[in-house]
């Protein structure tokens, strides 16, 4: 493998995942540094999960970011593996799963143990991203089906970080 660094970046353009150059600020390139973000703080989260599930919820979810962010940053060509219907579904499955085994009785206080605080980030910065591709898509086409899965990642960090304090007993109501 060659160096990361191509220079080519050195007037401000960057290239999309489809081989266009665009500005570093353009709607875009903003959308995709929100996934990485998400995906950046989901790896921190990983690391201070108890339970497996969850670590293994937010490495599913990492790998899916990787599929949003190739599909933000496409044109033309698109992206070869973009969300489909079948990942809005089990995401909704697995949220109505949570909700099954946690029964909720009003707002929580975020943040009771440090997996569920890490997660709770996760979840801020997922509704960040879902609003920068509500903006992104008032200038171009971004799928139905992505945006919903996006607004169900919010509600499935929501679900595991409450997951993660049921575990240790420290759901906490405001």
């Amino acid at each position: 493998m060659g160096s990361i660094m191509t220079k080519t970046g050195d007037d401000g353009t960057t290239g999309l995942w489809s081989g266009q150059r665009v500005p570093k600020d353009h709607p875009r390139i903003e959308t995709v540094g929100e996934v990485d973000e998400l995906s950046s703080l989901l790896g921190f989260a990983r690391l201070a999960c108890g339970l497996v599930g969850t670590r293994s919820a937010a490495e599913r979810m990492q790998r899916d970011l990787v599929r949003v962010a190739g599909e933000l940053a496409s044109v033309d060509p698109p992206f070869g593996n973009p969300i489909q219907a079948c990942d809005e579904k089990d995401i909704t499955e697995r949220i109505h799963a949570l909700e099954a085994e946690i029964e909720l009785h009003g707002f929580v206080l975020p943040g009771r143990t440090e997996a569920s605080a890490r997660l709770d980030l996760a979840r801020a910065s997922a509704r960040r991203l879902e609003r920068t591709v509500v903006a992104l898509a008032r200038e171009t086409e971004v799928s139905d089906i992505l945006r919903r899965y996006l607004n169900r990642l919010s509600d499935y960090l929501f679900m595991l970080a409450r997951s993660e304090e049921a575990a240790a007993g420290k759901i906490e109501y405001v």
